[in-house]
């Protein structure tokens, strides 16, 4: 009989709507973060840095790239004849199909799985957070503490603790209350997503509440162990965490790398972070190239100036080119006498000779200004930017565009250029 200490759960099903056309062909745990990396390398290299040596992943929107990513988790080490990684999409089965409808849902759906490995934890991890954090630390808390359940929380300033679930903690650390999204928060310990099950209790809770529809754990299973008496403790994380649901948040990570003292080290020896890598030539840097403060990926060639951006692996950026303040993302060309300027610019995308991203006032997005805004260009993957084009602030470009998509030559600050066929 196998039996695991602990195994993890891994939530990365999520749509990501708030990054706009960055996830519109690939779930959010798939987008590209920091040159080499996808959102997902994070918590994969949290579990096995923590010794946790079996994932199951739950996929569900967009999951082709992701799939291939994972593959069977060689550059995680999670290629185990035991455990290791497992993807788990849902499933047909015999008496009814259904998606999954919420996060307990999703790991409800897949208790079998869970059984099979007869372990005493459960962890439950989300897949679009950026952070480092030892598990077992975590662990340690909630055997010392017999806790049932325990929610790893971190203080946010109190204005901004009703924006996410809040824990009310005794001097002991046990949690006596909870809130979620509270207009008058009582503490400023906010949830991360990250939670310890002993398995009996999960299990008792998913079985038992498997009707609600969109089984949740904030709103139901916790509410559920809570109300029923069993022991939940709030284990408070310090460390950088960040949450790269929105273009504007996504950013400021990428840009924290930068830093000439980064908060978020990805290079530290004893936390490694891991991630799928193609063996590429090292970096090309022409004679006259410039780069301050950046990151450039492997396979990349820099013929123009690179100030303060992100750029991915096989990029190529062209002479005369000057890129500020950007995140460039795999395989993507510019070419040359082209002016960027805070753009996200994702994928295999073409940018032809003197383009420039990011020019004029600033004004608010005409379809999505809860999406694009902060002055942010972004250009969705494979799409082809044609020469002599001048696009504004806040504007979004999606699909192979011609010159006659543009009016002389412009878009203007706030438009959102998507081609037909391009938006699925």
């Amino acid at each position: 009989m196998i039996k695991k200490e602990m195994i993890a759960m891994l939530l990365a099903g999520g749509q990501g709507s708030r990054l706009g056309v960055l996830t519109s062909r690939m779930a959010k745990p798939a987008v590209s973060f920091g040159s080499k990396y996808r959102i997902i390398d994070f918590p994969l290299s949290n579990c096995i840095n923590s010794g946790v040596d079996t994932v199951g992943v739950l996929t569900q929107y967009q999951p082709l790239r992701l799939n291939t990513h994972i593959g069977i988790g060689i550059p995680w080490d999670l290629d185990r004849n035991i455990g290791g990684v497992t993807v788990l999409p849902p499933y047909e089965k015999s008496s009814n199909s259904e998606w999954y409808t919420g996060t307990a849902n999703a790991i409800y759906q897949n208790i079998a799985y869970m059984e099979s490995f007869n372990p005493e934890y459960v962890l439950i991890l989300s897949g679009d957070h950026i952070y480092k954090m030892d598990y077992e630390v975590m662990l340690n808390f909630h055997k010392q503490n017999g806790a049932e359940v325990t929610i790893a929380v971190m203080p946010v300033p109190m204005e901004e603790a009703k924006r996410f679930g809040i824990m009310i903690t005794d001097e002991n650390h046990k949690i006596v209350d909870f809130e979620e999204k509270p207009e008058h928060p009582r503490s400023n310990l906010a949830s991360m997503g990250i939670y310890i099950f002993n398995w009996k209790t999960l299990k008792e809770a998913l079985l038992l509440n498997a009707e609600q529809p969109g089984l949740d754990f904030g709103k139901h299973v916790i509410p559920y162990c809570h109300k029923n008496g069993a022991p939940l403790y709030a284990y408070e994380f310090n460390g950088y965490w960040k949450d790269v649901g929105t273009l504007n948040s996504y950013w400021e990570a990428n840009m924290e790398l930068i830093d000439i003292v980064p908060e978020f080290n990805l290079y530290e020896e004893y936390w490694n972070i891991y991630t799928k890598c193609e063996i590429l030539p090292p970096q090309y840097l022409a004679p006259d190239s410039v780069i301050e403060r950046s990151i450039v990926g492997e396979g990349s060639e820099i013929y123009g100036q690179v100030y303060n951006s992100v750029i991915g692996c096989g990029v190529v950026i062209g002479a005369g080119t000057v890129v500020r303040d950007s995140i460039i993302m795999n395989s993507t060309t510019i070419q040359s006498g082209c002016e960027i300027s805070k753009a996200i610019v994702a994928e295999n995308v073409v940018i032809n000779d003197n383009v420039k991203l990011g020019v004029g006032e600033e004004k608010p997005n005409e379809t999505d200004p809860h999406i694009y805004n902060n002055g942010i260009v972004t250009i969705g993957e494979n799409s082809v930017i044609p020469k002599d084009i001048s696009i504004g602030k806040n504007s979004v470009v999606f699909g192979v565009t011609t010159a006659q998509d543009y009016d002389n030559g412009y878009l203007p600050s706030g438009r959102t250029l998507i081609k037909a066929g391009d938006e699925q």
